[in-house]
């Protein structure tokens, strides 16, 4: 009747664990878009080949430059930081795969009880004998050398898909850490390069400092012969003093861009290698897209966001398996007496044993629904995140492409006018000297002569750190 009683009670509980397991929430079907257009432009290009297949080392010929990338991809603490994200992610794969194995452990116990002698317990200890003339030892010694197991049998893969939602994140991070490398590179060059124009610009501000300085002395000498008045020697005196404070504000920004470049290579300030000279000189490398379909492979914040999104989906599968039955095994095999000497005994001080456990949710199970549910938002945000991405990647490519075809017009043009403003310049003087131009013109001429110098080095500037951007964006520097 008992074990009757027994079976009937397992059997009932198995049924309350099938019938728990199949009131199961289902996981959200949701396919990622992964489609981007045939091409960058309205012209349809579909030129396959990709500047991003170019190693950094070989894309900058600056050897100056070169040197402060290498520095920067020993030194920068960022990356350093991204490079103990892959560790840790390395250490939660081992987390899980030990989840997957059985845990073993050995056990060494030494113990003392002393129960009432007016009690079941005690009263049968009292009249058992353990050999003819020795009674039961009071107090009585637990002395224990065991080695036991416990073991949970992944039937659902719960363990094994949290295994794979680990792995998948490390390879994550990884894609993380080359995101950065790529990052970093474009950010050290495109300072490097903020870094020449300014020394240009400094070049240029210090040369009209030193023609309106000429100027000032030619219009004081006019002034003193009676043909200007002291107003034209305050403006030109005024036109001094503004290059002068400009001067000022170029090295202001010098010095920032130093210690922003040392910030990148993890060091204190230090002086900056460069070549000052032929900025204007410097022709942008010919660019080669590739079609748009190319960025889902080589940008590393798209796999990053694929890998992510890989990941989020086990882990629905890892909460969707916390609704079923476990199953766990448990056992134990060692030797125990109340007596040291008494260990040895076999078989009388063997203990082991065996026992298998099915445990499932029944009643309350809001905790494990709440955490199905944050792992189907946490899905859906990974899937956001992925287009979000692609669609950014996309854009970014396509805005620099444009950006680097009006930079060239605009420096073609801009290039033009420092020549026009240049003769203007010497033209204006001839005239002043000959009294066929007043003081006004030659101020005027200087000061947008200048204007348009400075805007040209910008221009140069912007050219050159739009094909680094462009560079970046197809997901170049990492390889």
């Amino acid at each position: 009747m008992y074990k009757y009683s027994k079976h009937k009670g397992i059997t009932l509980l198995g049924i309350c664990l099938a019938i728990a397991s199949c009131k199961v929430p289902d996981a959200l079907q949701i396919t990622e878009n992964r489609s981007v257009p045939e091409a960058f432009d309205n012209n349809g290009n579909r030129d396959t080949t990709n500047m991003s297949a170019m190693q950094w080392r070989n894309f900058f010929t600056d050897k100056n430059l070169v040197s402060l990338i290498d520095t920067a991809l020993k030194n920068n603490q960022e990356l350093q930081i991204t490079l103990q994200d892959i560790g840790i992610a390395q250490n939660d794969i081992r987390i899980k795969q030990g989840q997957l194995l059985p845990t073993v452990n050995a056990r060494l116990g030494v113990g003392v009880e002393k129960v009432g002698r007016y009690t079941s317990q005690g009263a049968g200890d009292a009249t058992t004998e353990i050999a003819p003339g020795r009674e039961f030892p009071d107090p009585l010694g637990d002395y224990t050398a065991a080695i036991s197991a416990n073991w949970e049998v992944d039937i659902w893969k719960k363990l094994r898909n949290a295994k794979k939602a680990a792995i998948t994140r490390y390879l994550s991070t990884v894609e993380g850490k080359n995101f950065v490398l790529t990052n970093l590179i474009a950010e050290v060059a495109t300072s490097y390069y903020e870094l020449v124009a300014f020394d240009n610009q400094l070049e240029i501000v210090q040369q009209n400092i030193a023609l309106q300085k000429n100027a000032l002395e030619i219009i004081k000498v006019q002034k003193q012969a009676t043909r200007v008045t002291e107003l034209a020697v305050q403006k030109f005196q005024a036109e001094v003093l503004k290059s002068q404070s400009l001067e000022f504000d170029i090295l202001q920004k010098i010095k920032e861009s130093e210690n922003r470049i040392n910030f990148l290579l993890g060091r204190y300030p230090t002086p900056i290698l460069r070549d000052k000279s032929s900025f204007l000189a410097l022709m942008p490398m010919a660019v080669s897209s590739g079609v748009p379909s190319q960025l889902l492979a080589n940008r590393p914040d798209i796999k990053q966001a694929e890998l992510d999104l890989v990941a989020a989906k086990l882990d629905v599968k890892v909460a969707r398996a916390e609704f079923y039955p476990s199953f766990a095994i448990s056992a134990a095999l060692g030797f125990q007496a109340f007596k040291p000497s008494y260990l040895v005994k076999f078989p009388e001080s063997v203990l082991y044993s065996l026992a298998g456990d099915l445990a499932g949710p029944l009643i309350n199970r809001n905790a494990i629904k709440a955490e199905f549910y944050t792992a189907n938002a946490r899905q859906l945000q990974a899937i956001y995140n992925y287009e979000k991405t692609i669609l950014n990647a996309y854009m970014e490519v396509s805005t620099q492409l444009s950006n680097i075809s009006n930079l060239s017009k605009s420096y073609e043009l801009k290039s033009k006018q420092v020549a026009a403003l240049t003769k203007s310049i010497d033209i204006s003087n001839d005239l002043f000297k000959s009294a066929r131009a007043d003081y006004l013109e030659v101020l005027l001429t200087q000061r947008d002569a200048l204007e348009s110098k400075l805007e040209l080095i910008d221009t140069k500037k912007e050219q050159l750190n739009a094909i680094v951007n462009i560079y970046k964006y197809l997901g170049g520097g990492w390889k």
